[in-house]
């Protein structure tokens, strides 16, 4: 997360990432019920990877977008 901060700066991680995040975070609150902080932990991970990746490739002009 440090390297990823340092690199694209504050402002650029909140701008491209911030949907994905809030997304995952509604998403792993109201569906991961694991009982296991771990568990849960990891698929909201999971869940704002994949989000991050699908915006990436759908959005024009965002991060990982080659239009």
């Amino acid at each position: 997360m440090y390297t990823i901060l340092k690199h694209q700066g504050v402002k650029k991680f909140l701008i491209t990432e911030l949907p994905a995040l809030s997304i995952s975070l509604l998403i792993s609150e109201g569906l991961y019920k694991f009982g296991s902080f771990l568990l849960e932990c990891t698929a909201f991970l999971i869940t704002w990877y994949v989000l991050s990746f699908l915006f990436s490739k759908i959005l024009p002009g965002s991060k990982g977008s080659t239009s």
